[in-house]
């Protein structure tokens, strides 16, 4: 059994502490003060002339998608206030007391456990941030989040249950419930995602129950969702309540018709277009603001990856040379990664302003127009340029 109370008052304060101006409450040593907070005295945000006027960040409402205002990030966790939110059969309200999820299908036992069992095994930590698989240019990249969670283990669930050797998929159903037109026929249907035998069984999964020190909220799956990390949200299945072994694919809706990405592709020295689901996230790196404290400038943004380790971000100003920048320190594998890049002698005038990072792989963010071609606005990867513009 595990000892720690997930609800700990004293650990619930200091993840808040740190969604604050303190890293350091984490045991985060040497902090560079450029992260946090967000201005510094005497330091002020140059707004970019890329941003409409109309555009604007509301609070959360119930049903809405909610996303973030990028250049307001000043923390290396987003709150649970700000981390966005993206439903598509609406939020249910799932009671604690009652909640039972199910493991079932091809297993050698099927098992049931209340909330209260699950918050009873041995718990795992993970700093983890993710984006929607939709997340780009329209919304400055704002279906983004970077949270501490807190549950159990998928793999121990999955192994305490004994997967059957005919068991080849594993799906996670939601209590979300909508209508589908399927075949000339409405028919009710639950949320739901899949995933290989070999990813759910990957060791860093969990069930989550926590987020940021605090019972998951209601908007964000309470009381348990599923968390792969280094995968697009839409894999972290809200408000669980299934996990089905079976020995077929699995091709409901948010795995063969929605969420999927058409894009031209060379197969086998073949040109080909070739349809895939949104699953792992792909290497990208976004410029989402800039301060300027007397002649000085910095240049701030973030990193989303698979969790491939990441060897170098780099910012480019106008015709300029890609130029090196200083990532945060507080970044594990999973999290975003902040980056920061100090501007000298920056010009009046407009300015154009675009980063890249590059993987231990060798693999780089390629500009918009060298990706292949594709017909979706799924996974958005990218250079994103921004542009500013410096009174003299």
């Amino acid at each position: 059994m595990n000892s720690e109370n997930p609800e700990n008052p004293e650990r619930r304060k200091l993840l808040k502490s740190a969604m604050g101006t303190s890293a350091l409450a984490l045991g985060v040593s040497a902090f560079p003060s450029w992260l946090m907070p967000a201005l510094a005295q005497g330091e002020v945000e140059v707004p970019f002339s890329d941003v409409p006027d109309t555009f604007r960040v509301l609070p959360v409402r119930p049903g809405s998608t909610h996303y973030q205002d990028t250049s307001k990030i000043d923390s290396h966790y987003t709150s649970n206030d700000d981390f966005y939110l993206v439903q598509h059969y609406g939020q249910p309200e799932v009671d604690n007391a009652s909640y039972q999820l199910r493991v079932t299908g091809l297993v050698d036992r099927p098992l049931t456990f209340s909330l209260d069992q699950l918050r009873a095994r041995q718990t795992i930590e993970k700093d983890v941030g993710f984006e929607c698989g939709g997340n780009g240019a329209r919304l400055f990249h704002g279906l983004v989040g970077n949270a501490s969670w807190r549950g159990v283990s998928l793999r121990d669930i999955l192994m305490e249950a004994g997967i059957k050797p005919e068991g080849k998929e594993i799906v996670f159903f939601g209590a979300d419930i909508g209508e589908e037109e399927l075949r000339g026929r409405t028919v009710q249907t639950a949320f739901a995602r899949s995933l290989s035998l070999e990813d759910a069984l990957n060791e860093n999964n969990m069930l989550a129950f926590e987020m940021n020190g605090e019972p998951l909220p209601h908007f964000h799956g309470k009381p348990v969702r599923l968390l792969i990390p280094g995968w697009y949200g839409v894999a972290n299945v809200k408000w669980l309540t299934q996990i089905h072994v079976q020995d077929t694919r699995y091709m409901g809706r948010f795995m063969g018709r929605d969420y999927v990405t058409l894009k031209r592709e060379e197969v086998g020295g073949q040109e080909r277009w070739v349809e895939n689901s949104v699953t792992k996230m792909n290497l990208k790196s976004v410029v989402v603001r800039v301060t300027k404290s007397g002649a000085d400038h910095k240049v701030t943004g973030f990193v989303l990856n698979d969790g491939t380790p990441i060897r170098s971000v780099e910012v480019k100003i106008d015709n300029g040379p890609w130029q090196q920048a200083m990532i945060d320190p507080a970044a594990s594998q999973f999290t975003w990664k902040l980056f920061q890049f100090d501007w000298k002698d920056a010009q009046p005038g407009e300015h154009s302003i675009v980063s890249r990072v590059t993987d231990i792989n060798g693999k780089v963010q390629l500009p918009q127009d060298q990706l292949p071609e594709r017909v979706s606005y799924w996974e958005e990867f990218g250079q994103f340029p921004r542009t500013i513009n410096i009174g003299a």
